[in-house]
């Protein structure tokens, strides 16, 4: 008994009492500088995201400026069957949905290409001078890219006319012809993007561990062979969280780029016609709030569901890779 009484008094005590929470206001006090960091982030989903919430009732009212928004009569899904009913809705999901994939595909893989060139540059000065440059077009108003495309493509003074005439050509009437426009849109949006887009993959770049391009070296491996066994695979991850952030606005469009080099150029919708610049046309034009609410809320819905399916499949891949 005494023995059994010297051995617990030697044996370490465990305590089963579970740690106190600490308070919320604890944890704020101690996390305040950060939580002052994420202030403007907050405030300005708060502003832009949630309070407008309320107004997507519209879409399923017949608004009236007497009633309000909330007094307006009920129609249900009535403005959501007169889009789809009149074909509208399907052209402007498949042309939002082919730019953006357009955009996301080719951006990121010249993104890529461009940051391993400029990673492959061995002159500290060229380097610098090459970035801004290539930086330059993303921060030029695409109200001017508006002007050179026009400068360049229109009928009469366009540069592009004026070289095909100097060549014993026709002029070509290019804001007549809306299967071009896919191609113009989409070289112009690469142009004022890629440049900038490359930052994060070059950044990603320079992250990499220095020992592996020395062993590299070693073993005689080739520019190729760096680029291929050692710097692709280390931006995968960054590929694929950039990917999944690019997919959250696919079925946001580049409005400014659009409107300023297609503008309300009826010819050129079959083509060029996305979601934002049939919304504005309905305000602008028609003052029709209900039907461009409905396809606000569509747009927003589709593009929710769009990311969690994207989501889950990288999930069901690789759970690292995924963003929750």
């Amino acid at each position: 008994m005494a023995a059994a009484l010297t051995q617990a008094r030697l044996e370490p005590r465990v305590s089963t009492r579970t740690p106190e929470r600490k308070s919320l206001l604890t944890r704020i006090v101690r996390n305040r500088v950060l939580l002052l960091m994420c202030l403007p982030a907050v405030v300005f989903f708060i502003v832009f995201n949630y309070i407008p919430l309320p107004g997507a009732w519209i879409a399923f009212t017949n608004f009236n400026y007497r009633d309000g928004i909330f007094g307006s009569p009920f129609v249900g899904f009535r403005n959501f069957e007169f889009l789809i009913k009149s074909g509208q809705l399907w052209l402007l999901t498949k042309n939002t949905l082919l730019y953006n994939l357009a955009f996301i595909v080719l951006g990121n893989i010249l993104q890529v290409a461009l940051a391993i060139m400029l990673n492959e540059i061995r002159s500290k000065y060229f380097k610098k001078i090459s970035q801004a440059v290539m930086f330059l077009p993303y921060f030029i108003s695409v109200v001017l890219v508006g002007v050179i495309a026009f400068n360049l493509l229109n009928y009469d003074t366009g540069a592009l006319n004026a070289l095909i005439e100097q060549t014993g050509g026709d002029p070509i009437k290019i804001y007549s012809i809306a299967g071009a426009w896919p191609i113009i849109i989409i070289a112009f949006h690469l142009w004022q993007s890629t440049g900038y887009g490359s930052i994060v993959y070059f950044a990603a770049i320079m992250g990499i561990d220095n020992s592996l391009f020395e062993a590299a070296a070693i073993d005689g491996a080739s520019a190729w062979q760096r680029v291929r066994y050692i710097i692709l695979p280390s931006l995968k991850p960054t590929f694929i969280i950039l990917l999944l952030f690019s997919l959250g606005g696919i079925m946001k469009g580049n409005f400014g780029l659009f409107w300023n080099l297609v503008g309300n150029n009826a010819a050129l919708f079959q083509t060029t016609d996305i979601i934002e610049t049939s919304v504005y046309r309905m305000i602008i034009s028609q003052n029709n709030f209900t039907s461009s609410a409905a396809v606000g809320l569509y747009q927003s819905l589709f593009g929710f569901a769009i990311v969690m399916l994207a989501n889950w499949i990288v999930r069901r891949i690789n759970e690292d890779y995924a963003l929750f």
